[in-house]
């Protein structure tokens, strides 16, 4: 069984982005949460969840950079 094919994943996947890392640092979201649940706070979970708030904050600035010079190439006329 491939990981996609998991219902929940797999209905993340169809109604994403079409953006398999964000879709990865959404899923793994959950998954932190109950890391950190399960081991309770350490200075190990703490930065673990920093690193993912990290990831996910500078791929979106990266995503909306990138998009932002994109639009700069090509505007489109009104």
């Amino acid at each position: 069984m491939k990981v996609d094919q998991i219902p929940v994943v797999q209905q993340v996947v169809e109604s994403g982005a079409e953006d398999r890392v964000f879709d990865s640092l959404l899923l793994s979201g959950p998954l932190l949460i109950g890391l950190i649940a399960v081991m309770g706070r350490s200075l190990l979970t703490i930065a673990v969840a920093g690193g993912y708030l990290l990831a996910f904050i500078v791929y979106i600035l990266l995503n909306w950079v990138g998009q932002s010079t994109e639009s700069e190439k090509h505007p489109t006329s009104q």
